[in-house]
């Protein structure tokens, strides 16, 4: 048989479309073509293809190779063609059965010496072929996270000469198992007990946690705005099922594979970060900094210190939960449903009331800092607070306030009534949902209107003061809200109305 056809998966975004790997082989001069829109990466695959399989042992047939990869509009990129064009190459030339390959796919990229190296994307190509009910042969070091599916059946390798003997021996085949993780790799997060006095931030901590609401902390420097939010992720709530495997999908297709799988991202650019770096880009569009926080925390310190245009990618995410991406080549939509954490100082110097010397109008030099934050962005936040400097008096006294855990498991319990009522979290409430779930008595509807109109907020602005007011209700374990969760969420809002 001189025809064989291999599966593989491409990368598209967060798809992996099938790719068929057709090999021919016919008489003629010795030849090795690729065809069906590769790329560089994929065309130079014949040299890393021919140096392995003979350096693997076996025989590179001196014939005339066609090798096709279809769809032949579908743009094909990087070296995640390697294995499975060196196993169309073996089973037309008979050295491997092509029985063998009918219910297996195969991605991986090929040293010269036929060792198998790690790709990107393999979560979501395990997916895919999951759903196609085949199994999966990658490199050793992606197994780990192709076989975060439970649906998944994994077959790891580290040497083409392993993944032919496989074939050969079907019998061997035995799926991946991933190691449990050990406690040496379990995250400690910092503890809020650490924190001294702080009521009111350490409060809306709790409501951010809560209700997934983003918070803006304003306070001089050594204030411990960067101090509370580093204890942000102990007392959120474990991630679902579901999101863990958006978050795990996300980081494969970025190559991201530093946090343990059952945590939450953290993500905290520095302000000289692009904005193609926080939305991602790319001739082929890789996930920027919004998306690897997906599911978790975007921690922004010394927000007026990002450029304007680049805090202005933020804008559409925070209201959609996604990103889109477009290129000339393709387009692609990644999912971006953060939680925003944003630190500022009021000032350049940090102490307006204690201006450096030569500032004549502290005021107004606090004002132009700030200016650089945008209306629609503040708009967009739904917790402002101010974080003021204690006295070193306080900070000397022993003993904090609560422990994270204690103000987890409150905060676990009100995402779970969240859950159990509209299955997501407050922060995502929209149209229909919002007008039920957070629905007032005529004198609180009245009191809200009063006060939204006084502190001159938009209507997204009042629709972000019932979600987080739903939020406080929620804490609180009662079923409406009341007017002094509204007198709680409105007091979130009065630092730059």
């Amino acid at each position: 048989m001189t025809l064989a056809l291999v599966r593989t998966r491409a990368r598209v975004g967060m798809n992996a479309p099938e790719v068929t790997v057709e090999v021919h082989l016919s008489n003629g001069l010795p030849a090795f073509n690729i065809v069906g829109l590769p790329d560089a990466a994929v065309r130079e695959s014949k040299e890393r293809v021919r140096s392995a399989i003979l350096n693997s042992g076996l025989e590179f047939p001196q014939r005339r190779i066609t090798v096709n990869l279809a769809p032949a509009d579908l743009p094909k990129d990087g070296g995640r063609f390697d294995l499975p064009i060196a196993i169309g190459i073996l089973a037309a030339s008979e050295q491997i059965p092509l029985p063998a390959l009918e219910q297996h796919e195969f991605i991986g990229e090929l040293a010269l010496s036929g060792e198998l190296r790690p790709v990107d994307g393999a979560l979501t190509a395990a997916l895919a072929a999951a759903k196609q009910q085949r199994s999966l042969f990658v490199p050793q070091h992606n197994a780990n996270e192709a076989s975060v599916p439970k649906t998944s059946r994994i077959h790891a390798a580290q040497h083409l000469m392993q993944v032919c003997g496989l074939l050969k021996n079907p019998q061997q085949l035995t799926a991946f198992v991933a190691e449990p993780a050990s406690d040496d790799e379990l995250q400690i997060y910092p503890d809020l007990s650490d924190v001294r006095g702080q009521h009111q931030a350490r409060r809306a901590l709790e409501v951010a946690a809560a209700g997934k609401h983003n918070l803006l902390m304003l306070g001089p420097p050594g204030a411990g705005k960067s101090m509370l939010a580093a204890r942000l992720p102990g007392i959120l709530p474990p991630m679902t099922d579901a999101e863990m495997m958006e978050v795990a999908a996300v980081h494969s297709v970025a190559q991201v594979n530093a946090r343990a799988l059952h945590q939450r991202p953290i993500r905290a650019p520095h302000h000289t970060a692009s904005g193609a770096a926080l939305a991602g880009g790319g001739s082929n569009p890789k996930p920027g900094e919004i998306s690897l926080a997906h599911n978790g925390i975007l921690f922004l310190d010394e927000l007026p210190e990002f450029p304007r245009k680049v805090l202005e990618v933020l804008r559409e995410p925070l209201e959609t939960g996604e990103i889109a991406i477009s290129r000339a080549a393709q387009q692609v939509v990644y999912p971006a449903n953060f939680q925003l954490i944003a630190a500022l100082n009021p000032c350049p110097c940090g102490h307006p009331d204690k201006p450096p010397e030569g500032c004549n109008n502290p005021q107004l030099c606090c004002n132009k800092y700030q200016s650089k934050l945008s209306g629609p962005l503040l708009d967009r936040i739904d917790l402002h607070i101010r974080v003021d400097a204690l006295p070193i008096a306080q900070l000397q006294q022993p003993g904090g306030g609560e422990c994270s855990n204690v103000v987890q498991k409150r905060v676990t319990v009100a995402r779970q009534r969240q859950l159990d009522r509209q299955a997501a979290p407050n922060q995502d409430l929209r149209g229909r949902l919002l007008e039920q779930h957070c629905s007032l008595q005529t004198e609180d509807a009245l009191f809200l209107q009063l006060a939204v109109e006084k502190m001159g907020l938009s209507a997204r602005g009042y629709h972000r003061v019932l979600k987080v007011a739903r939020t406080i209700a929620d804490l609180a374990g009662e079923p409406l809200i009341g007017k002094r969760h509204l007198s709680e969420a409105l007091s979130y809002r009065a630092l730059f109305s």
